[in-house]
């Protein structure tokens, strides 16, 4: 993992995953894996939320992995409805790790891949978790650490924001609203970018 921008293909369940790599300036403080919402519905890792969810993290000092979940651009495989891609998540993780070392890990994601990202912090350790406009009620979403950024838009008509906090309630999990922000963040990615910087620590 070099350059900023670079494109790599990690061996998944269902073939290769691909996955753009962007580095910080000087020695990584961490590893941020970004996750885009719904292959089905023209997501992919060059979605603007994601874009602006890796980019936050490389100003933090992280390296930021984006992979194309499986179908998706030049990922081997077919949309699993979360299970695939969970595991390709998984993998995508373990090739980090091993190539980074013991850094410390975050998992962000957006809709879809905010609900999948619930999957993966069952799963693994990670030091924070972001989730942006997650898609409760649409996939599987598990509860998560206490400490993860939750962002939603108040005007969201994919993901009405009462489904979010109905989530959110038993978890006593604080939830950040964008007023006027619909699902896809329209005109408020600095807001977002912003919620992570002014809430991040190490």
């Amino acid at each position: 993992m070099s350059r900023a921008g670079e494109r790599i293909f990690i061996a998944g369940g269902a073939g290769r995953i691909e996955t753009v790599v962007d580095r910080p300036q000087g020695p990584p403080r961490g590893m941020a894996l970004v996750a885009h919402p719904h292959p089905l519905y023209g997501g992919t890792l060059d979605n603007k939320v994601v874009q602006t969810l890796a980019k936050t993290f490389v100003e933090l000092g992280c390296v930021s992995l984006r992979p194309n979940f499986r179908g998706v651009g030049a990922s081997e495989g077919a949309h699993d409805e979360g299970r695939g891609e969970t595991e390709d998540l998984l993998s995508v993780l373990e090739h980090a790790k091993k190539e980074l070392g013991d850094l410390p890990v975050v998992l962000a994601g957006f809709s879809f891949g905010a609900a999948v990202q619930t999957q993966v912090a069952k799963r693994s350790k990670p030091m924070r978790v972001v989730l942006v406009g997650v898609a409760v009620g649409r996939f599987p979403s598990e509860a998560v650490p206490p400490d993860t950024i939750v962002i939603h838009g108040e005007a969201d008509e994919t993901i009405p924001l009462a489904k979010v906090l109905d989530w959110a309630r038993p978890q006593e999990l604080p939830v950040i609203v964008i007023p006027g922000a619909d699902h896809f963040f329209h005109l408020r990615l600095n807001l977002i970018k912003s919620i992570v910087k002014s809430s991040w620590r190490y």
